[in-house]
């Protein structure tokens, strides 16, 4: 069905993207898989290009254009290569917001070119060992002395961590028993400052070329001057920027479901079974049928959340519904085309079986599917 969600610059910007994933992502891909992580030097000819600055202030050397749609084609080209940029996604649409909206001008002198140019890879430091979901619950501290905070604490599942030069770290610096919300605090931890150390990089069923890692900090002095935004407020920042973050893994889901429905047409074309292709059958036919009508429900439901978000209208609750039925759909999505693979989907030389060791997580981070459902329902006053 017809889009009307971009415009011809984002149209141009759409073919910019495709060139440089076919030829800079694509033959490549296998090998940053294997090695847990996209290298630097992708980052810096992302930055070369103006693909990481088209949000930063053009006098930080940015392309001055806090367009959301352009985040949204550079997943969907992605998608339709049959790769993802995990921690690509990650810099854009999570952690830079954060720089975008609270850093202060000193801050954003020191730190906003190197982000345009791709030298400083940045990571959000949000989930503890013990928390998951349950921000309000975080324990690792900040204690102020002086001129610095001192940071002690843990941090896991944190995406883009190995790499990263600016992290910032959610820590609790008050404490107020009727507000557990009370208290949290933004800290940027920069690599090298003493105390601040990688630990494990996690081994993952997908996802497999974004690098996930724990973090630990053990006195880390962090100057004041590395706060984002005001003492205690973290957590309503957190929540400002929590529906754009759900909106990124919509359009992740809705883009990598499209991708495995037009890979899995191509297959039952082309394979043959029991003297006639798999794509004759009824029960091939009904099935991608079933999954194309799905896919392109969440795509009209995605397009309408995208223009809301672009025009500062999208609420909370509006973004828990569109996560929680596109990687729904998702997963629907990718397990039926899977299945017309046969045993060949089941081989990781196939991308449809990376596509459905991707979809998993969807569901997961950004807030699961049952934390969507709580939030929804609390819109509806239940």
């Amino acid at each position: 069905m017809r889009r009307d969600v971009f415009t011809a610059d984002h149209e141009d910007f759409r073919e910019l993207v495709r060139d440089v994933v076919a030829k800079e992502v694509v033959p490549h891909y296998t090998e940053w898989e294997k090695a847990g992580r996209l290298p630097r030097s992708f980052f810096e000819r992302l930055g070369s290009l103006g693909l990481l600055g088209m949000a930063v202030p053009e006098e930080y050397g940015g392309g001055g254009q806090p367009d959301y749609r352009y985040n949204v084609v550079l997943q969907e080209e992605a998608a339709r290569a049959l790769v993802t940029l995990g921690t690509v996604r990650t810099q854009l649409d999570v952690v830079l917001p954060y720089f975008l909206a609270y850093a202060d001008r000193e801050q954003r002198a020191r730190w906003f070119p190197g982000l345009a140019a791709g030298r400083l890879l940045s990571a959000v430091a949000m989930t503890e060992p013990g928390t998951g979901s349950d921000l309000a619950g975080i324990r690792t501290s900040a204690v102020r002395d002086g001129d610095t905070y001192v940071l002690n604490g843990a941090k896991t599942f944190i995406t883009g961590g190995l790499l990263a030069d600016l992290v910032i770290v959610v820590a609790r610096t008050a404490h107020d028993p009727d507000d557990r919300r009370a208290g949290l605090t933004l800290l940027v931890v920069e690599d090298g400052m003493p105390g601040f150390s990688r630990g494990r990089v996690l081994d993952k069923m997908g996802i497999k070329a974004q690098d996930t890692v724990e973090l630990a900090f053990a006195d880390v002095r962090v100057p004041v001057a590395n706060r984002l935004g005001e003492e205690g407020r973290a957590f309503a920042y957190l929540g400002h920027n929590l529906p754009q973050e759900r909106m990124t893994v919509a359009v992740g889901s809705v883009a990598q479901a499209r991708a495995a429905l037009e890979a899995t047409l191509a297959h039952v074309k082309e394979r043959e079974a029991f003297g006639s292709t798999v794509a004759s059958f009824q029960n091939t036919k009904f099935e991608l049928a079933a999954v194309a009508a799905e896919v392109e429900a969440a795509q009209a439901m995605l397009d309408r959340a995208v223009l809301e978000l672009v025009d500062g209208r999208l609420s909370g609750a509006d973004a828990a519904k569109v996560k929680l039925f596109c990687t729904e759909a998702q997963a629907r999505a990718v397990d039926r085309c899977l299945q017309l693979f046969g045993g060949h989907g089941y081989l990781l030389e196939h991308p449809i079986a990376r596509l459905y060791a991707d979809a998993r997580i969807t569901r997961i981070y950004a807030g699961t599917s049952e934390v969507m459902k709580v939030i929804i329902a609390k819109s509806l006053g239940l």
